[in-house]
Formats: C-alpha cells, sequence, structure tokens
C-alpha cells in the first residue's frame, strides 16, 4: 500500500486545537492540507470561518510527531487511511456539512456500495428485537445489502453476527482507534467481519479511547454512510435517537420498528412514527419498495430498452455521464467539484439525463447510471 505524500499533514490537520470537521472542510476549499501549514497567518484569517484565532491555532501547530507515530501504526496494521478527498471515502459522508476529515478504515467492504444500510438499537435488547434484526439481516442480504452497525451490545452485535452468519459485508464504525476493540467482548466478532469482507472503520487515531463523548461523533458516521437507517429498539433517550436524529438531519430515510406503547424500550421507535421522524417499517419489502430496490418488471424492461437506444446527449450531459462512468455511484457535491459546471448546469443536465432515464437517482443525493 502506498501511502499519499501529504498523509503526514493531513493527520496533523485532525490535531489542531479548534479546528473541526466544517472548519477543516472550508480550508480544504482554498489549499491542500501540506499548503494550509505554510500558509501565511494573514492569508488563513481572512478565510470565512476561521479567523485570528484558528489561524494562529495552525501556524503555531508543531506536534508533527504524533501524525508520524500514527503513520507507523498504519503501516504495521495495514490500516487504510481516506482523506476526505480520496475517492474510496465513502461517497454519501460528502453530503454531511461536517463529514469527518480523515477516516481511518481496516477491511475489505466497499465503503461506496450500491446498498448501504444502518441497522441500529439498544444496548439491552429483547428477544423480539433479537428475532426482527436476524430476520432483516438475512431478508437485506440476499438484496446483497452492506450492514453497518456501531460494535456496541444488543442491537449492534446481532446485526453484525447475523450478517457474518448470511455472508454478507458488514461495517462496524467505532468510538475509538484501531488499535482496539470495545467492547472487548467483540474482539472475536470483529476478527469475523474483516474475514467476512467487512471492516471497521473510525475517525479516531490510535490510543484514542472509547470516551463517552467521542459516541455522538460516532453516530453521524453511521448515519451519514448509509442509504437509510432502521431502528429496531430503543427507548427514548437512547443512543440510537441521536443517530435517527442526525440521519433526519442530513436528509437520510429513517425507519422504525414499532413496539409496545407500554413497553419502555420501543418508546424511541414509537416517539420517531408519531412525530413523522420515521417510516413505520414491518417488512424487509416494505423497506426494499420504499427505497426503490425491488424494480418492477416494467422497470427492468425500460432500462434493458434503453441501453439499445442511441440518445443524443449534450456537452454537459456527456461530461456528467462520463464521470458515472467511472463509478457506481457519485453524489451531487462530487459532480459539482469533478464536473467544471456552474450547480445550475450540473442541476439542469442532470434532471434531463433523469427524463431520458439515462441517469437514476438513489436516496442520500446519488446518482448512478440506469
Amino acid at each position: 500500500m502506498t501511502l499519499h505524500p501529504d498523509l503526514v499533514y493531513q493527520i496533523a490537520l485532525t490535531m489542531v486545537p479548534h479546528i473541526g470537521p466544517v472548519q477543516a472542510k472550508i480550508l480544504l476549499q482554498h489549499c491542500e492540507a501540506e499548503e494550509i501549514f505554510h500558509a501565511k497567518k494573514h492569508f488563513l484569517e481572512k478565510i470565512d470561518g476561521i479567523g485570528p484565532v484558528r489561524a494562529a491555532s495552525i501556524t503555531s501547530f508543531k506536534d508533527f510527531s504524533k501524525a508520524e507515530e500514527e503513520i507507523k501504526f498504519i503501516e504495521k496494521f495495514k490500516i487504510t487511511p481516506l482523506f476526505i478527498s480520496d475517492p474510496n471515502y465513502p461517497q454519501r459522508l460528502l453530503n454531511c456539512y461536517d463529514s469527518p476529515t480523515l477516516l481511518y478504515y481496516r477491511g475489505t467492504a466497499h465503503l461506496n456500495d450500491t446498498k448501504m444500510v444502518a441497522l441500529i438499537g439498544t444496548r439491552s435488547s429483547t428477544d423480539y428485537a433479537k428475532q426482527v434484526t436476524e430476520k432483516l439481516v438475512k431478508e437485506l442480504a440476499i438484496q446483497k445489502c452492506v450492514i453497518v452497525s456501531g460494535m456496541a451490545f444488543g442491537v449492534d452485535a446481532i446485526a453484525h453476527k447475523s450478517a457474518v452468519k448470511n455472508n454478507t459485508p458488514t461495517v462496524g464504525v467505532l468510538a475509538h482507534g484501531l488499535d482496539q476493540v470495545y467492547p472487548s467482548e467483540h474482539t472475536q466478532l470483529a476478527k469475523e467481519m474483516i474475514k467476512n469482507e467487512g471492516g471497521l472503520l473510525t475517525e479516531f487515531r490510535s490510543k484514542t479511547k472509547p470516551d463517552r463523548h467521542n459516541f455522538p461523533s460516532r453516530n453521524r458516521i453511521v448515519a451519514g454512510m448509509c442509504d437509510a437507517t432502521i431502528v429496531i429498539e430503543t427507548d427514548i433517550k437512547g443512543g440510537s435517537m441521536i443517530t435517527a436524529e442526525l440521519a433526519n438531519g442530513y436528509n437520510k430515510d429513517v425507519f422504525a420498528i414499532p413496539g409496545k406503547i407500554n413497553d419502555t424500550k420501543s418508546t424511541g421507535c414509537n416517539y420517531l412514527i408519531k412525530t413523522n421522524k420515521a417510516v413505520l417499517l414491518t417488512d424487509t419489502d416494505q423497506f426494499l419498495q420504499s427505497m426503490g430496490w425491488l424494480p418492477t418488471a416494467n422497470q427492468k424492461k425500460t432500462k434493458k430498452a434503453q441501453r439499445e437506444l442511441f440518445i443524443e446527449l449534450s456537452p454537459d450531459e456527456k461530461i456528467i455521464v462520463n464521470l458515472l462512468k467511472e463509478k457506481d455511484t457519485i453524489s451531487i457535491d462530487e459532480i459539482n467539484l469533478q464536473s467544471g459546471l456552474s450547480s445550475s448546469a450540473v442541476a439542469a443536465a442532470i434532471l434531463n439525463l433523469e427524463l431520458q432515464n439515462v441517469v437514476v437517482s438513489l436516496p442520500g443525493k446519488l446518482y448512478r447510471l440506469s
């Protein structure tokens, strides 16, 4: 594995005080990671959203040794660093305003697969939650969905174990570094996930402990990297509620399994449904139909016929089609960035391509060729 020559600066950017993912994204719109650290203070402080305090934090940062230590860890354990500009970075996350600047990945699951589903829920799950989760995963595996969760006890672990059992990739998003597995009881599960073409993903460097405040950050990755989030079972204050709220904020599809009205472990799910923050989910076919993942016979015929038709495309449309040929899916942000077209030109071209059945719109503002 060849590491990016700027990796030490990319890691360092995540370590600068007062510079979070939002500010890092702003800075990267003006220059590359290395250039940020070589820039003059007066240049940095004039950037909207940065100012004198953050500019001073950048220009005074000298602790590159920790970044170099992290690179040694990456090389030793064959970790894959995914900077926000890396084509293998989870592209769905780019639609989130606070997308992580850098991710650390160990595994082989495709993080930009066509169907990514988060299954989440309480740590103290019931037999009902276990049955529902196992059934969902078994049926989603048939549709070749990648299962994403947070490696916690309860629903998370059930989802990961069921995915391994059904030979479908599953990705665990961690609230700590890749030098450990928390809870430690899931160490063997983590190994099985990686062996089963799954993986472990985190934005935290090695030696980062699973502190309480890391979990909401972890949850935003779970919500942001998936097409949809399914809440199996949770009380009204569960961590899963945070993930569901984040998914809603990212304009992602959220589904919830209903429970008894007097069951405290289902109050969260029932609340999400009641407040229209989640769709009431009763079976896998309903979910697949809602997501548009069960094409009808007519749709299949249309797509087949479409491939045989000669369609005359405009220059703008040709640029977008060529971008889509390079990847299975691509986000609207990436199209805007790589096409060199104005956002209005991109919107017009995509609309025409959709009307001609050349391009299909997917959840999470993603597009693919039909």
